[in-house]
């Protein structure tokens, strides 16, 4: 029997994108998905920022199910730089990006089943940046701290695990040349490579993982480059 079958599975923004793929996955294996996002559609509308909406959303779904097996804290924070961003946006991206993950944590924690499985799905900006980005990256950084923090308190009740994705495209997109070969796996990165971890995570394959920040990013992070390197060259203008 796949063990998958009749779980409950938790999912922040899972209408487009990686979020849609992780839900996807999760219901070809027989489990129950409840998602919640800002788009419309046929889940839970809503925005995380919001403390009551996230209450109505997890009362909502104990009411309908009893319990949860897995939440996956996917749901994208608003991305600004130093220059533009300003402080209620900056608060917005936090409140999205870790103080959503932690609380669905804390309101779900009485309800989790044995065997489960927190995700966070941080961003290989967890570890690098581009300018202008500040929102964004302080939000995914915050969520990998997150994650061990939970795995600690969690010991025992629910394993805690974060993912951190590289560059993800969700537009169908066929890159070649110089988008693809900058990455050692030589192509960009699909949904399903984030997806298919967050389902082993999940597993009882991945029962003695906890605490871990896992980066999918097809290797771009440990290539090293230095002028002249690799083709590239340095563009003062």
């Amino acid at each position: 029997m796949n063990e998958f079958a009749n779980k409950v599975a938790v999912i922040t923004g899972g209408a487009n994108g990686i979020g849609k793929c992780i839900a996807d996955e999760f219901r070809k294996q027989g489990a129950a998905v409840c998602v919640i996002d800002k788009a419309d559609g046929d889940h839970f509308v809503g925005d995380i920022f919001d403390r009551e909406t996230l209450e109505r959303f997890a009362e909502c779904v104990i009411a309908q199910h009893g319990h949860i097996d897995y939440l996956i804290n996917n749901a994208l924070p608003l991305m600004k730089g130093v220059s533009d961003c300003s402080y209620d946006e900056f608060q917005y991206a936090l409140a999205v990006g870790v103080t959503a993950p932690f609380y669905l944590s804390k309101l779900f924690l009485p309800h989790f089943r044995e065997g489960g499985s927190i995700i966070n799905i941080s961003s290989s900006r967890d570890r690098m940046s581009q300018p202008q980005t500040e929102s964004y990256t302080a939000a995914k950084g915050g969520i990998a701290a997150l994650t061990h923090a939970l795995a600690v308190s969690l010991a025992g009740k629910v394993r805690v695990n974060s993912i951190s994705p590289g560059w993800i495209d969700t537009t169908v997109t066929e890159y070649v040349g110089a988008d693809a070969v900058q990455q050692p796996c030589g192509r960009v990165g699909k949904p399903i490579d984030i997806a298919n971890m967050v389902l082993f995570l999940c597993s009882k394959k991945a029962g003695f993982i906890t605490g871990e920040n896992i980066c999918i990013d097809g290797g771009m992070t440990k290539l090293m480059i230095y002028h002249g390197d690799h083709g590239w060259s340095l563009n003062a203008e």
